[in-house]
């Protein structure tokens, strides 16, 4: 198959058109926690119930992702691309018109299925068609058109619902599909390549999956016990099949297994703060959800112009010492909301600053030390692997700051929310000491 580089203007115009697709497939994210509230009104349901339209939404992501990473090895990643694309846009028509929680929750898994494409797709064409020497800045543009959805999706979600009605978020979405005619100009063509695909793998991968998130969204012991077996099995399955799903090759690889470490402690702390914030905003400072979406809107807008910054600095200093950086950044965002956040609305803006410029660091660089340190033929799968920690530690986060902020019926207390953020200063020097096991071990690898 063909892995020759593009053409300078061809790879930016293409990167470019990436963005905007992950942009509106994140923000899609994010809009609907925001509306979470009124359909749980409309059709009388029970918060657990209608938390399935967001847990939902992220299990089906997670499977899909790795699948359409590790298809990218056979299929044109346009072909992959464009079926992703169609899906997720004829699931968000269908979800538009949804009168039951039935229809609304099978229109979000079907956005699901479909979304999954177009994040690890995009990446996984930078890590195999964007020069090295340029690749950096490839890497944070798509990582801040992410860090964009997730910041926009709340503001957007907000306005959309209160001045029209959730089923509109679905129609901000559709225009997904406009980018279409573009990926057929701009991205290369490839042959498909016949291999066969690890269906028991995948379905194996999957359900184990499935059940972790089940656990950690429940604590119910028998998904933990479902998730044993599952994994177990994988397990064996990965060492008795000649083309596995999951190469084994990526699991004894010490170096990327740190880099899915500082990932997914990333994407924990994120989503922590994603969930921690509107409830201190709303609870302790009395404000709307409007303005959730307002004070967060910085630090999303911080990001996507400090990519250009980012990528450059990749480019010229390498993965390392980014990395570095978004260690700095992150435990500085957990130190600010642990100790400031009390005093003011506006330490929660700047906090949220530090961690949107950290985590599209992190996010960046990261990927694009996976793209440097794995062979061809493992990047797909790699860059696959890691964005389904991401998602694991997405949902890790979301329980980490709700038990930790509920501990001891303190619910909404100034002190439960500053030892919530204390758990967060715990987990960045943990994933800071990983960084420098990573990069001396990276040293020792050159010299």
């Amino acid at each position: 198959m063909n892995h020759s580089k593009l053409e300078s203007p061809d790879y930016q115009r293409t990167i470019f058109v990436l963005s905007i697709a992950v942009w509106l497939t994140v923000m899609n994210t994010t809009m609907f926690n925001v509306a979470l509230p009124d359909v749980l009104a409309e059709f009388s349901l029970a918060p657990s119930q209608g938390a399935w339209i967001v847990s939902g939404y992220s299990i089906v992501l997670a499977i899909f992702t790795i699948a359409y990473t590790r298809l990218s090895d056979y299929i044109p990643i346009r072909i992959l691309l464009t079926i992703g694309i169609m899906i997720f846009g004829c699931s968000s028509i269908f979800g538009f018109f949804a009168d039951t929680f039935g229809w609304l929750l099978a229109a979000r898994v079907g956005q699901a299925a479909g979304a999954a494409a177009i994040p690890g797709l995009s990446m996984v064409f930078a890590g195999r068609f964007v020069p090295i020497h340029r690749r950096g800045r490839a890497m944070a543009m798509i990582a801040s058109a992410s860090s964009l959805g997730f910041g926009l999706g709340p503001v957007v979600g907000g306005t959309i619902t209160d001045i029209l009605d959730w089923n509109f978020l679905f129609i901000v979405t559709v225009f997904v599909m406009a980018v279409i005619p573009f990926l057929f100009i701009l991205l290369p063509k490839q042959e498909t390549r016949k291999a066969s695909f690890d269906l028991l793998g995948g379905l194996l991968t999957g359900g184990a999956v499935t059940s972790f998130l089940l656990f950690v969204s429940t604590f119910q012991f028998l998904f933990l016990g479902s998730f044993v077996i599952l994994a177990l099995l994988l397990a064996w399955r990965i060492t008795h099949t000649d083309i596995p799903f999951i190469q084994p090759e990526l699991l004894s690889n010490r170096s990327y297994r740190l880099i899915v470490y500082l990932s997914y402690i990333g994407f924990t702390l994120h989503f922590a703060l994603l969930v921690l914030m509107p409830l201190m905003i709303g609870q302790v400072f009395n404000l709307s959800a409007t303005m959730v979406g307002l004070i967060i809107f910085p630090g999303a807008m911080l990001s996507a112009v400090a990519a250009i910054y980012v990528g450059r600095l990749i480019d010229e200093y390498g993965n390392i010492r980014v990395m570095l950086l978004s260690q700095i950044l992150l435990l500085i965002s957990a130190l600010i909301f642990t100790f400031l956040s009390p005093y003011s609305v506006y330490m929660i803006m700047i906090g949220y600053m530090f961690t949107s410029f950290g985590f599209s660091s992190l996010s960046s660089s990261t990927t694009n030390e996976i793209s440097r340190i794995l062979p061809k033929d493992q990047v797909a799968t790699g860059i696959g692997m890691k964005q389904l920690s991401q998602f694991v530690g997405s949902a890790s986060g979301a329980v980490l700051g709700t038990t930790i902020l509920e501990w001891r019926n303190a619910t909404y207390s100034v002190a439960s929310f500053q030892w919530a953020y204390a758990s967060l200063i715990i987990l960045m020097t943990l994933s800071t000491v990983l960084f420098f096991i990573y990069r001396k071990r990276a040293q020792s690898l050159i010299s």
